[in-house]
């Protein structure tokens, strides 16, 4: 099982590193002027790319989390809480997914302040989380 744990530990991480500098490249592309085509273009690239690689890494980290739950059972309230903000995460994901989408059909109405706000709240999810998994509060 603990081969399991650091899978899914080495997973959560390039997940997280992702879902860490996807809403950067948002805050970047936010800020490009209408007359920059190529530097929005090179944008839209790295940020699709790293969306789909992102996605990829959200699934073995899924999947390791599923075999760390079946093999250690529900174990009280904080694993409750836990899969409750790892649903918040996927949620966030799919956001993400959706505000590129707005993006490439130059439909993005949202400032670059707004997704400076929005890149800090996978930190806080992650740190929710680890202190869940780690302290087991209740």
């Amino acid at each position: 099982m603990l081969w399991v744990k650091s899978f899914h530990i080495v997973f959560v991480a390039s997940w997280f590193a992702g879902l860490f500098y996807l809403p950067r490249i948002f805050v970047n592309l936010a800020m490009v002027p209408a007359s920059s085509v190529a530097e929005r273009a090179r944008l839209l690239l790295m940020a699709r790319k790293l969306l789909r690689f992102t996605t990829l890494l959200a699934v073995p980290a899924l999947g390791f989390g599923a075999w760390l739950w079946l093999g250690y059972g529900i174990g009280g309230g904080w694993l409750h809480a836990k899969l409750a903000l790892v649903l918040v995460v996927i949620g966030y994901h799919h956001v993400c997914a959706r505000l590129l989408r707005r993006f490439e059909a130059d439909t993005n109405r949202l400032g670059h302040r707004w997704f400076r706000w929005f890149n800090e709240l996978p930190v806080l999810l992650l740190l929710a989380i680890v202190v869940l998994a780690v302290v087991k509060p209740f």
